[in-house]
């Protein structure tokens, strides 16, 4: 490394400080619709303005910010979407993203990190109520309507994953079921297998509404309340526990697994999917950083890594549990079998 790279610069310091702009472009190029008119091949600042009923002045600064980050490109006048950009945020895309910014930039979150500072202190959320495990928090509702566009495809590949052949009976659990669509793409591949969703009841009437509209409505059952209390039932060949343990320290995940262990049958699996970083928690970024939104959003909750969530499942008694990777995902699958 040469001497002049060894230099200290305050860049990291700026970019960091200014980084909710890089947010606020983001957002405004979703509501005004930006990245689907360029799909639909409006290129100049002009021709984008006028689909998306801005100025040009406007359109032509935001296209050349989006494009500084990465989101754009540009060749001469000509703006034109990435790869990722065309399958993530063009909103013909089956791959939608931009809808998670309801739930993600959703002002009880973003309130959550204004108290960071407390919750370092505290060593967990400073908002009331337990930030967002309160019971029937109306955000897991916005949740559920902003956040289904991003889990199809994981969920299409934990389907296929634990399910391969597609040919055999299964009783499926599917806990904290949101939007249903996990336990859903279990339904829409295999023609024996039933769903037992677990939610909230205010959450539940959403996965209702999408198991009607998968066709699956007749085998797709639910169970109301909290997944410490209700009783699940025995006899499950999967339970899904999908971006749910995080909420919570160990020994309260051992206590909920010990329950799932029991509902299980002989062979049966519980299939976790969770941001998993690795054993030094700082990499990769995207994942170990996760760690932080449950310090300002839960009492005591975590991103555990594999080793954690391994010798949580020993103790509540699983045989082995399985890392594996999901497409499309920077988020990892867990298979423990009973």
């Amino acid at each position: 490394m040469s001497a002049q790279a060894q230099q200290p610069s305050p860049e990291l310091f700026f970019e960091t400080v200014a980084s909710y702009q890089r947010t606020e472009a983001l957002k405004s190029a979703i509501e005004i619709d930006l990245f689907t008119a360029i799909g639909e091949g409006n290129h100049t600042a002009a021709q984008i303005s006028s689909r998306c009923s801005t100025s040009e002045r406007g359109t032509r600064i935001l296209c050349d910010y989006l494009t500084m980050l990465g989101f754009l490109t540009k060749h001469g006048d000509t703006y034109g979407l990435t790869q990722d950009s065309a399958l993530f945020l063009d909103r013909r895309s089956p791959a939608y993203l931009g809808s998670a910014i309801d739930f993600l930039l959703a002002d009880n979150l973003i309130d959550a990190f204004k108290h960071l500072t407390d919750a370092v202190r505290k060593g967990g959320t400073a908002i009331p109520d337990e930030g967002s495990l309160a019971p029937e928090h109306p955000m897991w509702i916005k949740f559920a309507e902003a956040m289904g566009g991003m889990m199809r495809a994981a969920a299409a590949g934990i389907a296929q994953l634990v399910d391969p052949e597609a040919n055999r009976k299964l009783k499926i659990l599917d806990i904290a079921a949101s939007h249903g669509l996990f336990g859903l793409a279990f339904a829409a591949r295999n023609p024996q297998a039933e769903i037992v969703g677990l939610d909230w009841a205010n959450v539940l009437e959403l996965s209702k509404k999408n198991a009607q509209a998968a066709g699956v409505a007749d085998r797709h059952s639910t169970i109301a309340g909290s997944a410490f209390d209700v009783d699940y039932g025995t006899g499950y060949d999967v339970v899904l526990l999908t971006n749910f343990l995080h909420h919570f320290d160990k020994p309260t995940n051992e206590k909920l697994l010990k329950k799932v262990h029991a509902a299980l049958a002989e062979g049966g699996c519980a299939v976790t999917l969770e941001f998993v970083p690795n054993s030094d928690r700082v990499s990769p970024p995207g994942v170990a950083g996760f760690s932080l939104t449950m310090l300002v959003s839960t009492p005591s909750g975590d991103a555990y890594t594999f080793a954690e969530f391994d010798e949580m499942f020993k103790n509540a008694g699983f045989a082995k549990s399985e890392l594996h990777d999901v497409p499309a995902s920077i988020e990892h699958v867990i298979v423990s079998r009973k």
